[in-house]
């Protein structure tokens, strides 16, 4: 089948689309984000072998593209009926990019730009430092949108891609051994805190958005009482999450008559988040941490608990309380399913065991030769693995 493209330039690509049984004629529905807006088909074509022929519209469950598209893409199918709900996808492990010379930054970022627009399994994004990050969906989706980035969004343009990124966690293993302190810099301000782990599950709760800092306090507490054991009380006492106010961990104030604690609330989120964004261990995103303020000591003249006096005294107290609580880096891993003949298991185990991979499953399939191979994958070893994996077992298995 043939597509019209996006052209810039002389580059072109394609965007394929598939109409849904309700057909797109004079107006297609795009729906960035929550808000829906409405564009006009600037171009609408069906192909067959190298021809291209232009359409008005498109008819139900016709493979069609789209082309010279302005506006921008949101990393959701381009028609999405309205009862559908857009799934999150895995992302493999991404890379850093540097344009040599830098004189070429500004092609670097439009290149990134256009990527981004022809293919929605592409994430680009830029680092607070300025580094430009690209991640895709495994290490052929990567390799592919680097050559395209190369060659023809950057039209040649030299760039440096630097090792696959892998990102850890920080947690805790149990409840710090003792409540810490930290002086504000002026020495007028004392803030007391502990660091436990969070329940068994409440992390990928509030991953998966059944709890959240938008819920209804009764509802959340409700929740945290019936499936959690907590306190209701308790449970209403949580100030934030984080990092970025959504991720799993937590402040909950377990103080009792402190004055003028609200005023310094805002203070001890602001720093609570800033310190779960950058952990004590590997200044990576923390996972799995309640941090209970225990007391607080405040100067009576509002002049000497300032933001700039209670933010970093509330980012070392939760480091304090994080270092005394068995911190731990969470390393993620894949599950690798793999499919073999029983003559190729050695080789498989042999590139696992390199890799230090872990099995935890081995079956035959029912009334045929082949084995299949259930495995945990360290990410920051499985980049080359399909390869080895083919010359260990002269391309026998399939991961």
């Amino acid at each position: 089948m043939a597509t019209p493209s996006l052209s810039h330039g002389g580059c072109r690509r394609h965007c394929p689309l598939l109409t849904q049984p309700s057909a797109l004629a004079a107006r297609l529905a795009v729906r960035p984000s929550q808000v829906q807006r409405r564009h006009s088909p600037q171009a609408h074509r069906h192909g067959a072998s190298d021809q291209i022929e232009r359409l008005h519209g498109a008819t139900a469950s016709r493979l069609h593209a789209r082309a010279h598209l302005s506006y921008p893409v949101f990393h959701r199918p381009w028609y999405v009926p309205e009862d559908t709900t857009a799934q999150p996808y895995l992302l493999h492990a991404p890379h850093l990019l540097h344009p040599l010379p830098i004189s070429d930054l500004p092609k670097l970022v439009e290149g990134l730009k256009r990527l981004a627009k022809s293919d929605p399994m592409v994430l680009c994004t830029m680092e607070e430092s300025g580094e430009h990050i690209i991640a895709g969906a495994g290490e052929l989706h990567l390799e592919i949108c680097l050559k395209d980035l190369q060659e023809d969004f950057m039209c040649g343009a030299e760039i440096i891609v630097s090792p696959p990124v892998v990102s850890f966690r920080e947690t805790v293993l149990e409840k710090s051994c003792r409540t810490v302190m930290s002086k504000s810099p002026n020495k007028h301000n004392r803030l007391y805190m502990e660091a436990r782990p969070l329940e068994k599950g409440l992390a990928e709760a509030i991953d998966d958005g059944r709890i959240g800092p938008r819920d209804d306090p009764k509802v959340r507490s409700q929740i945290l009482s019936q499936e959690f054991g907590w306190d209701k009380d308790l449970a209403k006492k949580i100030w934030c999450f984080g990092p970025e106010t959504t991720g799993p961990n937590m402040v909950v104030d377990m103080c009792k008559g402190v004055q003028y604690l609200n005023e310094i609330k805002d203070s001890v989120v602001a720093g609570f988040q800033w310190a779960s964004k950058e952990g004590a261990l590997a200044k990576e995103n923390m996972r799995g941490i309640c941090f209970e303020v225990c007391d607080v000591v405040l100067h009576a003249d509002a002049i000497h608990r300032g933001d700039g006096q209670v933010i970093p005294t509330a980012r070392r107290v939760i480091y304090a309380s994080q270092l005394t609580a068995k911190p731990r880096l969470l390393e993620p891993v894949y599950l690798v399913e793999i499919q073999a003949p029983e003559n190729a298991l050695g080789g498989i185990y042999g590139v696992l065991n390199q890799k230090r991979g872990h099995v935890f499953e081995e079956m035959q399939r029912p009334g045929t030769p082949l084995y299949n191979i259930k495995a945990y994958l360290p990410v920051i070893e499985s980049f080359g693995f399909s390869s080895q994996l083919r010359a260990a077992t002269s391309g026998q298995a399939f991961p």
